[in-house]
């Protein structure tokens, strides 16, 4: 596909980038300067693809819970097409057999690897659902259009495969502000933009305009450096679960761990002295969930610098600590959001100043935490100071990484609580 530019700064290479294709600055690049443009005609999205008004006509019944079923039917078609506009793009995509998302993982291997990080439940979730999407959506459609679909695609292994690629390499068009309120956009193929690689400390961004979607310098970039966009705020979890690749610890400044929310609670209760205690425990929990602080599938995420769920550990800290008296006056509260001193705000830095109480609650909640690993932070540290890490295979130090930039934050949580 051909892209749009005031000159050519840019070059797509495999030389000097950090994995595969990547692409590289031919002079340097101040902040502000256009790298490449995209024209909108370029993208592949349901809309541009040649069954678009099929797929539009259809949309009520292509509906899913992920949102991509219309793009991933037009990946399907065009692939299959011999003379698909889109041909040139497809020949720089990985080769789908190759993909190291942890979904492609053996299960054994999976689980030895990732358990605790919470790869594993976001997999299962993901493998659900694409069977799902598959067998109830995807192939009676092609099933239904033969004459669009050949045999050769309509396989659940290459649906699977492309669900990947949708969730590595595909864009989605923010909202307008005062569109917050809407629907989020459908995911698009940006052909050019989808080959950057991606840096939490990245030197360029995409911004979208009515004809063309522009690829943008955000720093200096000298000659020979390579170009890198961000896929947002990714903790490494987060990075190999949807694109297969962390950054190595400390790059990663956006990382975090989770505290599953119910961890909180089976600490709060493993601390209770009488059925009567427990008993109340539980009503705050309920409570809690009224309040839509807490869920029994949510988790509270921490950070490097801060805690992302500030809000909602700080008040479930507080419920979960308080007599029963405090409880009663505080539940019977008309503001009780607005009503809060700002001397319990959690931010890290003040976490070893908090009462005793929700220290100790959060440093057992972490302690729990650590135990769903299946190794300590002793024996990471040992495999990535010594010449072991280099032996393992790309997979292991991929998952090393992510267990590593976790547990680095949860003991950290532990020195700040004790």
């Amino acid at each position: 596909m051909a892209t749009q530019a005031k000159r050519r700064r840019v070059v797509v290479t495999r030389q000097g980038t950090v994995a595969g294709y990547g692409m590289v600055a031919l002079d340097s690049v101040q902040p502000g300067e256009l790298l490449f443009a995209v024209p909108r005609a370029a993208l592949l999205s349901p809309h541009t693809c040649s069954i678009g008004g099929l797929l539009e006509r259809e949309r009520g019944a292509l509906q899913s819970q992920s949102g991509w079923v219309p793009l991933l039917l037009a990946l399907l078609h065009e692939l299959q097409a011999p003379d698909s506009p889109w041909n040139p793009y497809f020949a720089l995509w990985p080769e789908l057999g190759r993909l190291e998302h942890p979904m492609f993982w053996p299960e054994e291997e999976r689980r030895r690897l990732l358990q605790g990080t919470g790869v594993l439940e976001a997999v299962e979730k993901d493998l659900t659902n694409i069977r799902s999407e598959y067998s109830s959506i995807v192939l009676p459609f092609m099933e239904a259009h033969p004459d669009l679909f050949r045999s050769g695609v309509r396989s659940v292994e290459l649906y699977h495969q492309l669900v990947a690629l949708v969730m590595a390499y595909s864009f989605q068009e923010p909202l307008e502000e005062e569109d917050d309120e809407k629907e989020p956009n459908s995911p698009l193929m940006v052909p050019a933009a989808d080959i950057l690689n991606h840096s939490a400390n990245h030197n360029a961004n995409l911004e979208y305009s009515a004809d063309y979607l522009r690829m943008v310098a955000t720093r200096p970039i000298p000659k020979g450096q390579e170009i890198f966009n961000t896929y947002g705020q990714m903790a490494n979890w987060q990075l190999i679960h949807m694109y297969g690749f962390v950054e190595p610890y400390p790059d990663n400044t956006d990382d975090t761990a989770d505290i599953q929310m119910v961890t909180v609670r089976e600490a709060a209760v493993q601390r209770a002295k009488s059925t009567a205690e427990r008993l109340l425990l539980y009503e705050r929990w309920d409570f809690l969930c009224k309040l839509e602080m807490v869920g029994e599938e949510g988790a509270f995420v921490v950070g490097r610098e801060e805690v992302l769920t500030e809000e909602e550990l700080t008040t479930t800290l507080r419920v979960l600590c308080m007599s029963a008296v405090e409880f009663r006056e505080y539940k019977d509260r008309d503001e009780w959001r607005e009503d809060e001193s700002r001397e319990d705000s959690l931010t890290i830095t003040n976490i070893p100043k908090l009462k005793a109480s929700w220290r100790q609650l959060l440093q057992d909640s972490v302690l729990l935490t650590l135990q769903t690993y299946a190794t300590d932070l002793k024996a990471e540290q040992d495999l990535l100071s010594n010449k072991i890490y280099a032996k393992l295979s790309w997979r292991e130090q991929q998952a090393l990484q992510v267990r590593y930039g976790q547990k680095m934050i949860l003991h950290r949580l532990l020195e700040m609580t004790s």
